[in-house]
């Protein structure tokens, strides 16, 4: 508080030039300061909202791992080489070719399935 404030005299401003200012003039800084005001009420209440702002968190991360799992999906599929999917293919048209060893495989497994479930 200076002194004028004090002694009960209206506070002079420090940047108040010679010139008086129009009432228009007037009118425009108060709308200003109206909307300075304003802007800094809503940030201050943005700041307070700490659901708003968990809420932005979250959506952050999920948006994150999102990301991170379309990035590990197609590296994935772009790591995984033909040959596999050709193997697994080549063992699907030699069952077909010759399918006696892999009928005897097949009864062998169905035996031993059945060889532990008795057992019990």
């Amino acid at each position: 508080m200076d002194e004028g404030t004090r002694e009960g005299r209206p506070a002079v401003a420090a940047a108040e030039t010679d010139e008086q200012k129009s009432p228009e003039e007037i009118r425009r800084e108060i709308d200003q300061t109206r909307e300075e005001l304003g802007e800094t009420v809503e940030a201050l209440a943005h700041k307070t909202d700490v659901k708003a702002q968990a809420r932005e968190r979250v959506d952050s991360i999920k948006q994150t791992a999102q990301q991170k799992r379309e990035e590990f999906v197609s590296k994935a599929r772009s790591s995984t080489p033909d040959s596999a999917q050709g193997g697994a293919q080549s063992v699907v048209d030699t069952a077909k070719s010759n399918p006696l060893p892999f009928a005897v495989g097949g009864a062998l497994l169905a035996g031993f399935i059945i060889g532990r479930i008795s057992s019990r």
